[in-house]
Parts: structure tokens; sequence; C-alpha cells
């Protein structure tokens, strides 16, 4: 096959070019289309039971996790200017209006402070609340702001809500509009909060935090959007800085950075046709591409280089490169590919759109490089002198002298340290920890996790929790004399004793808030009133048609209830075993034969879907290794050499593991990727080396001394050049400033290092220490996927090629 192939490319490669140059253009033209992800990403797979009932949270009372604070700490808010100062801001915030979609429209729907905070006027003669400012305007006398202090200091619905620590510590909560919060017209409207929050810290000089998970994810998505840059350049600068130092020369380093260019922009039009957005697993995928194709392109180019220099004929070793480093490089695509192709098992929307373009990409690159080197190369003059002379690298030479030294004549050395590796990886392994927060990736010092940590420490969190009440029966909430509320106070007061819970906001706050107004305002009657009163009060309630400031805490049938928290952000480990322990407490207050009780919320999903995900790519892992096994036993047809291919690839995987857990690095979704990713990339060079071995076997007489050390000569350079690559490239992402995305760069870099180290040293080793008759049985079988025969050579006379009229290319 890959003799025909071959000729087929040489023969037509004008037509070729033509035909993948408009193909880049297209894909062009769909990269432009490619849009930001602007949602919370969706770890859980819709069939499962958190998310159903978040998303019947969702239906029943509207999108959570839409709301973002703005606090301050400060003992002189209540001076003239600075209280106005704040009344001011309020205002201001609250009148923000965004260009959506070429119409202006208010990007907050509603900004509460004490500034602008509300009580309940009872209406005798109507029979009714009437919802009234506190602060009508702005006090103009310090004598008229204390007045105020008073009259807010008899509310304690706002106590722990809006402020806490008698007014020293006070903040707005901002609702935003979902519409614009859910779109690229967000950066706007936090630009415009951001530059009212400047304006009153240069008025005040009062420091200011803001927090909320809306805030959370707009940052992050802005730092994603420009580190995706950072990381394209980067990495395109890096590799070619490290081709150059390989080759020596510009046209080496030119044509394959042109081959990974065009990668790039196949896909991003991938991703633009399949209507995937651009989120912070797929913004990686570009940088990937580069890193991940660079190695193709170094094989094919070490080979013509090594071909031309054996024996002088340009076409013949671009026909030979194509045949022989084709199908190994088809066959290390293939396993890459797979490792990124186990994350569509995950039944998680981001984890599978990230496979399915990974793995589609991966595929996509191997075509381009096995098109364009060859075929460029072909219009070039032949190399001279000075471009082959990266062959006799002495740095290289001596290297890989070393290397075979000690294959030849250390293996017992070689099997104690790698002994040692695995007991202490072991050991390191032992130590890990399965964890995450939502700013889990963020550094300790960002401007994000200092200010949460501000409002966990002042208002218990900003995080969403929510339990959900289903009373099973119509008007069930308000039924039996109020039954339903007495038990959701109790639930309150139950909950208030973990410090990772704020004050609550629920129906039985609001029943209490109006108790306090129907008994004219007196804060000692803000208490869930027996049911007598209960019955005066319904009255009140029922005639007030302007309930919309608490119907968002029950449904219409008054059958479903929430009562809303704020929690930390305390991690899924601790957050799993807080679950655990109030669950029993919620059901003993609400029976589960007479309610239907759900905790739900971004916390809780979040919480959910963390598991859920480091469970399934563990499962991933092991269906990676399973199939790459069994394209391995394809292609050298012995169950035994699988097992000594796979030795080399483990090891690395358990030492990275060992060294997270000496570290203190856990396992959470942004660093279980790491062995997916690595293990398909580092199988690579396992290929190389067996398939090169191979080949060595059957031309020399299954002589396995002599053909394990020229398989080691021949492709170690390559190897130690593609590993170097790798590592330095997927180094570009240390430059992150997620944690995830750092320590994704750090640890495939140094899995993919003892992964080559493995692969040049231990698995020759294993090979010359195995039994002779062992290998020679194992590879003497016809594998199901024939690797070109070395000894195979080229009729030259079926060759042809039209010569150009035009001067040949030279650079």
């Amino acid at each position: 096959m890959w003799v025909k192939f071959s000729r087929a490319i040489l023969k037509n490669r004008l037509l070729i070019l033509i035909l993948l140059g408009l193909v880049t253009v297209f894909m062009g033209y769909q990269a432009q289309f490619v849009k930001m992800s602007y949602q919370l990403a969706q770890m859980l797979p819709k069939s499962d039971s958190t998310y159903i009932e978040y998303q019947k949270f969702k239906n029943t009372f509207g999108k959570d996790g839409s709301i973002v604070v703005i606090g301050i700490e400060n003992e002189n808010l209540f001076e003239l200017n600075n209280f106005n100062a704040w009344y001011d801001l309020t205002l201001n915030i609250k009148n923000i209006k965004v260009d959506f979609r070429d119409t202006l429209v208010n990007g907050v729907t509603e900004a509460l402070s004490i500034a602008n905070s509300y009580t309940l006027i009872k209406n005798k003669d109507e029979k009714r609340f009437d919802f009234e400012q506190i602060v009508k305007k702005k006090p103009t006398t310090q004598i008229e702001l204390d007045s105020l202090i008073n009259i807010l200091e008899n509310h304690p619905f706002y106590e722990g809500f809006l402020y806490v620590d008698s007014f020293s510590t006070t903040l707005i909560a901002i609702t935003l509009d979902a519409n614009v919060l859910d779109s690229k017209y967000r950066n706007d409207l936090f630009e415009k909060i951001d530059s009212e929050v400047i304006k009153f810290h240069e008025k005040t000089g009062i420091d200011v935090h803001k927090s909320g998970l809306p805030y959370i994810r707009a940052n992050s998505t802005t730092k994603v959007k420009d580190e995706i840059q950072i990381f394209l350049i980067l990495s395109i600068l890096i590799t070619s800085l490290i081709l150059y130092l390989f080759f020596r020369s510009f046209k080496a380093t030119i044509y394959s950075m042109l081959v990974v260019s065009v990668g790039v922009v196949w896909a991003i039009g991938i991703q633009s046709l399949f209507g995937y957005e651009i989120t912070i697993l797929t913004g990686l995928i570009p940088p990937l591409i580069i890193v991940i194709g660079i190695p193709n392109c170094i094989f094919l180019l070490n080979k013509y280089h090594a071909e031309y220099k054996n024996h002088g004929n340009q076409i013949k070793a671009l026909n030979r490169v194509i045949q022989k480093i084709g199908n190994a490089i088809f066959l290390t695509n293939t396993t890459t590919a797979l490792g990124f192709a186990t994350f569509i098992f995950t039944k998680s929307a981001i984890l599978i759109e990230f496979g399915v373009l990974a793995a589609i990409d991966i595929f996509v690159v191997f075509i381009l490089s096995i098109l364009i080197i060859p075929i460029i190369f072909s219009f070039l003059n032949a190399p001279k002198e000075r471009h082959v002379k990266h062959l006799e690298n002495k740095m290289m030479i001596k290297i890989v002298n070393f290397l075979e030294y000690l294959v030849k004549y250390q293996r017992k050395v070689v099997y104690i340290v790698t002994v040692i590796v695995v007991i202490l990886s072991i050991y390191g392994v032992s130590l890990i920890t399965t964890t995450g927060n939502i700013i889990d990736d963020l550094p300790k010092n960002d401007p994000i996790v200092e200010d949460l940590k501000f409002f966990e420490k002042k208002f218990n969190g900003v995080m969403p929790f929510e339990v959900v009440i289903d009373t099973k029966k119509k008007n069930g909430v308000f039924a039996d004399n109020g039954k339903v509320l007495y038990k959701i106070q109790k639930l309150q007061r139950e909950l208030s004793k973990y410090k990772e819970f704020s004050k609550p906001l629920s129906i039985a706050e609001a029943i209490k808030f109006s108790y306090q107004a129907y008994k004219k305002g007196k804060s000692k009657f803000y208490i869930l009133p027996p049911a007598t009163e209960l019955k005066k009060l319904k009255k009140y309630v029922k005639n007030d048609t302007r309930k919309n400031k608490f119907t968002s805490f029950i449904d219409k049938e008054n059958q479903v209830t929430r009562v809303s928290f704020q929690m930390a952000d305390i991690g899924t480990k601790e957050m799993d075993i807080l679950l655990n322990e109030i669950r029993p407490k919620i059901d003993s207050i609400f029976p589960p034969k007479e309610y239907n009780v759900s905790l739900t919320g971004t916390s809780v999903t979040f919480l959910k879907g963390t598991n859920y995900l480091v469970e399934n790519l563990l499962t991933s892992l092991t269906l990676a290794i399973i199939l790459i096994a069994s394209l391995m036993s394809v292609l050298f047809s012995s169950v035994r050499m699988v097992l000594v291919s796979l030795v080399p690839n483990l090891l690395p995987l358990l030492t990275t593991a060992g060294l997270m857990g000496v570290f203190g690095i856990p396992i959470k979704p942004s660093t279980i990727l790491i062995f997916s990713i690595a293990f398909g990339i580092s199988v690579d060079d396992t290929i190389h080396f067996l398939a090169k071995y191979r080949q060595e076997l059957k031309q020399h007489k299954w002589n396995i001394r002599e053909s394990v050390h020229l398989a080691l000569r021949e492709t170690g350079v390559s190897m130690i050049y593609t590993s170097i690559i790798l590592f330095f490239g997927f180094g570009v992402f240390t430059v992150s400033s997620f944690g995830g995305t750092i320590a994704l760069g750090i640890l495939v870099s140094i899995t993919l290092l003892f992964a080559m180290m493995a692969d040049l040293v231990l698995l020759p080793s294993l090979l010359l220490s195995l039994d002779k008759a062992l290998t020679t049985k194992a590879f003497k079988k016809e594998p199901l996927i024939e690797i070109f025969d070395e000894e195979e050579d080229i009729d030259l006379d079926e060759l042809e090629i039209k010569p150009i009229k035009h001067k040949e290319l030279d650079i």
C-alpha cells in the first residue's frame, strides 16, 4: 500500500499542493466563525441524576450563579462622604447599560446594598405591604445619616446578608442579566462595573473586593482567550528555534513550521464546522498540534537526509521516506489519537469535544506532514553536505553511545535503578489525594482568589448552594398551619452550625420580614408567627400584587420551595464529607416519605462533576492502554512483545503519579488528563524503536544483540530530538495562570522525558535480557500490519516525476 501511496504523492505533487491550498483557504474562512464559550463548563452527562435535579431547579426558579458581590471593610463607611460614594456606586451599577446585539439593554437587573435596601410598610387601608427604600435619597448631613443607621440596625433580615460586624463590613449584591452574562457582551458589563469601582476607590481610598461565580467565570474566559495566543506564539518560537538548532537549516525549519501552521488553520476550521466553542481544553489544541506535529517532520527529514547521504538519489530518498517513515508515523499518530479519543467515552460534553477534535486534528497533521514535506522537498535542490551534517552531531553521537554502553554493560544497574524508582513511585502514589475547587487552578496570590477568601471569611462564601423542598402537594408549603415553614427554620438553624454556609434566603425569612412589618417594624418580631398570626398575615400577602421580591423562592403551585445559601469553595473532598454529614439531618427534619428534598446548585454540580470526571478519566486511561496494546499486538503479532513494550510506557506514568503524591499535586480533572495524553504520545517512541528492531532482526538473521544496538543507533537521535521538542513544547503551558494547565505542562513534559529514557535504556535492556527463543518466536511470525522492509528497494523506472520548467527553489 505504501509503495503505491508514495508513487501517487510524488507523481501528483502539484495537484496535491493546489488541493491542500484550496482546503486551507476554506478552513481559514471557517476559522473566523469559531466562538469563545461563555457558559460554565458542563462536566456531568445529561442522564446524570444530579444534572437532572439541577435542570429542574433552573426550570422552576431560574438560573443560579448570576450574582456578583462587591464588598468593603472599613470603620469609616458611615462618614457622610464615604456613605454617599457607596450610595452612588450602588445606583450607578444598577443603571449600567450595555450594547447587546446592537440594542442597549440593562446589564444589571438588581443591585442591592444598605444604601438602597427596602423595608416593608403595613398598609392598613389596602391590607397589603408596601415596599419602600430605607434610604430614599443621599443624606446631606451626618445627623441625617446617623438616624438612617438606627433604622438599618432595626432590620435583622439584612444582617449577615448585606452586612456583618456592625456595618464595618458590607457588600453590594449585583444580579446580572442572564442573557448578557452568557454572551461575549458580558466583558463590556464587567468593564463598566470595574470602572465604577475604581471611581469609588479613588474618591474614598477604600479598598474594594469583587467576587461571585459570574466574575470568576468571566475572568477565567478572558485569561483563556489571552493565553491561547501566548501558547501559540511561544510554541511556534520554541519549536522553530529547536528545529533550527537540530538541523542548522532554514529549509527544514520553515517547511516544518509550514506543516503545523496549516494544521492549526485546519484545526480551528474543523472546530468551527463542528460548531464547538473554544473552552479551556479546546483552546489547548492549536499549540498541541504544533508540539505533536513537529516530531512527524523530524522523523521524515531525518530519514530523508539519511537516505540521501546513503545513496545520493533524491527521488529514491523521498520515496523511501514515505514508505518507511510514513507507515511508522501513521501508527504513532494513531496511538496518540487514541489517547485523546478515549475522552469521548467520558460522556462529559467538554471532554468529548476535546477528544473528538484532538483525535481528528492529529490525523490531519499526519496527512499534512506526509504530503507537504516530501512534495516541497521534491521541488527543492537535493540536500547539500551542510544539510546532512546534523546526522553526525558529535554530542548526539556521544549520548547515543553512552546509552548503548548502559544497555550493553550496565543492565543490572538499569534494573536496580528501575526497581528503586518503582518502589519510590508506589510510595508517592499512596500519598495522592483527590480534590477540586472552582478556583483551584488559579494561583493563590491571584486577586480573584484573595477577594474570594475575603468573602469566605466575612460572609462564609459566594458559591451557590440550594436546598429544594418538594412537599408533594399543591399549597403544601403553607399547609398544616405553616408546618413546612417551621421545618425550614429548623433546617436553617441546623445548617447555621456549619461555618461553610452563609445566612440563607428563603420563604421563611421573607415571612419573618413580613411579620416584623405587620408588627409595626419592631425587630423583636422578626420571627415566624404562630399559626393564628400566620392566617392574618396571609391576607396581607394575598392582597399584595407586588410579590415579585419573594416569588423566586416558591413555585406557582406553592408546592416547591427553595432555601438558598452561599457557601465557601471548600473543595470536592470536604464537600463530599459535608453533604454526607448534613443529609441525615435534613432527612430527619423532612422525612423522605413525605418530602422530596434535593441538594443542588453550582457547588453541588461541580462536586459531582469533578468526581464523575476523575472516575471516568481513569476508565479512559485504562481504555487507552487496552486499545494501544491491541494495536501493538496487531503490529507485532505477539502478546508477549506487547507486554514488554508496555513496561517502559507504564513506568513513566507510575513515576509521574508518584511525583504528584510527593509534591502534593492532587488528582483532579485538570491533572488526570495528563496520563491519557502522555501515554498516547510516549508509546510513539516505543513503536519507532520496535519497528526498527524488527527490521534489523530480519536483516541480520535474528541476531538480537546486533539488532538492538543498530535499532538504538538508528532511532536514538530522532527519539531524542522529538522528546526535546515535546518537552519544551509542553513546557510552554507552564506560563499559564491556571494551575491545571501549568500542571499539564510540567507533568506531561516530565512523563515524556521519563518515557524517552525508558524506551532508549530499559526497553533495549529488556529485549537483550529476554530469552532468545521468546523474542525470535514473537518476531518471526508475520504481523498483520507489515512494516516496510529496509531492504526492499524502489524501481525508479516506475516512478516518473515531471520536471519543473522554472528554476528549482533553494534556500
